[in-house]
C-alpha cells in the first residue's frame, strides 16, 4: 500500500514556527493553478493547507516565504476535530521533505 503526494505550488503566506505538543509546527498553504479552464474561460487555482514538524518547518520558515515556489513530497492524513459536541473528518497534508524550487535569501526579500 502507499501513501505519498507531491504538490508544486506557490505559498500564499510567510511561514511561522510555533511549539506544538510533539515539537516545533508550521502550516503551510499553497496555491495551486489547475491545469485546464474552468467553463468561463479561466484557470481555477486549489489552495491546500499543509503541516511541517520540526526540521522540515524550521528550515522552509527561514528560507522561503510568501510567493516562493516550493516542492512538497508527503503523505495525507486523515484528523478528527471535536466542536459543540459535534466531530468534524478532514485530510491534511503531512510535509515529509520540502524543496525549495524558486526561493530568495530572507535578506533580499526584505528590501
Amino acid at each position: 500500500m502507499l501513501n505519498q503526494i507531491i504538490l508544486v505550488g506557490r505559498l500564499t503566506r510567510d511561514i511561522s514556527v510555533h511549539k506544538g505538543e510533539n515539537g516545533k509546527v508550521a502550516t503551510l498553504s499553497l496555491a495551486i493553478p489547475r491545469s485546464f479552464k474552468n467553463s468561463e474561460g479561466s484557470y481555477d487555482t486549489d489552495f491546500i493547507d499543509c503541516v511541517a514538524f520540526d526540521a522540515v518547518a524550521e528550515n522552509t520558515s527561514e528560507y522561503c516565504g510568501k510567493g516562493d515556489v516550493v516542492g512538497i513530497k508527503g503523505r495525507v492524513q486523515s484528523k478528527t476535530i471535536e466542536k459543540e459536541d459535534k466531530k468534524e473528518y478532514g485530510l491534511e497534508i503531512i510535509c515529509e521533505k520540502v524543496t525549495f524550487l524558486s526561493s530568495k535569501p530572507k535578506e533580499e526579500a526584505d528590501e
